[in-house]
């Protein structure tokens, strides 16, 4: 039996958006990146360091379920040979550029239109996201005009607790106004959402998964969501008028 949600909370990438492979556009912003830090080494060269760097950092952050601010991260983990007074005041910008290397991101078939008739329904909408950018969500929301749909953000960037901590999700909660017990979590990752999802005590947690993938290696044990879905528009079957 569903549980009674007033509030659906969404996971940014694999779920709401896709990331997109684009030379052209990667290209860029390793370029960027080389000559904002005044590199002496190619872009390429520099892009494959810090990938190894960003791995180990973020297996930091698994484990600790903790975001360093960008300072940190680009200070302590990305680039600790630079002078951190040199670093720090480029990384923000560094971020950004370092996400842009990785591709462009899209948002998911119909999003916009999805959004709107889950808000027309009564339904209260916010992100909660594992995310190292404080600038590129917000510049998005707004250049897309997606804030008239989200009653709050949550971006583990600025909150500094990283899912699957619960903290980041009763912060989601506190912010909307809804206690968890009538909020639902649409995430994509088996391991991260669903426990971090059922320890803040969420009344619903449901996965986007694409069909082979869920074919090939389907959610286990504790991991299991309430529900996989294979289409993002597949929500409006779930959730509806209030």
């Amino acid at each position: 039996m569903k549980p009674d949600i007033d509030a659906i909370f969404i996971d940014l990438g694999n779920t709401l958006r896709m990331l997109v492979k684009d030379e052209a556009h990667q290209a860029a912003a390793r370029g960027k990146i080389a000559y904002l830090v005044k590199s002496a080494q190619s872009p390429e060269i520099l892009i494959k360091t810090l990938d190894e760097r960003y791995k180990v950092y973020r297996k930091w952050a698994f484990e600790a379920m903790l975001e360093a601010t960008e300072g940190e991260l680009w200070t302590r983990w990305m680039l600790p040979e630079y002078p951190p007074d040199v670093i720090a005041p480029l990384a923000v910008e560094l971020t950004f550029q370092y996400r842009q290397s990785m591709g462009r991101r899209v948002m998911q078939p119909d999003a916009r239109a999805i959004l709107a008739e889950l808000c027309h329904r009564g339904y209260r909408l916010g992100i909660i996201s594992n995310v190292i950018t404080s600038r590129e969500i917000p510049d998005w929301l707004e250049a897309e005009d997606l804030n008239r749909f989200f009653f709050t953000v949550v971006l583990s960037s600025l909150f500094h607790h990283r899912k699957p901590d619960p903290e980041i999700y009763w912060e989601a909660s506190r912010r909307i106004g809804v206690p968890p017990q009538h909020c639902v979590y649409v995430g994509d990752n088996p391991k991260r959402d669903v426990i971090g999802t059922r320890n803040a005590g969420f009344g619903m947690v449901i996965l986007l998964m694409d069909p082979q993938e869920y074919a090939q290696e389907p959610p286990t044990g504790e991991n299991v969501p309430d529900l996989v879905i294979h289409d993002f528009k597949q929500l409006l079957d779930i959730f509806p008028a209030t």
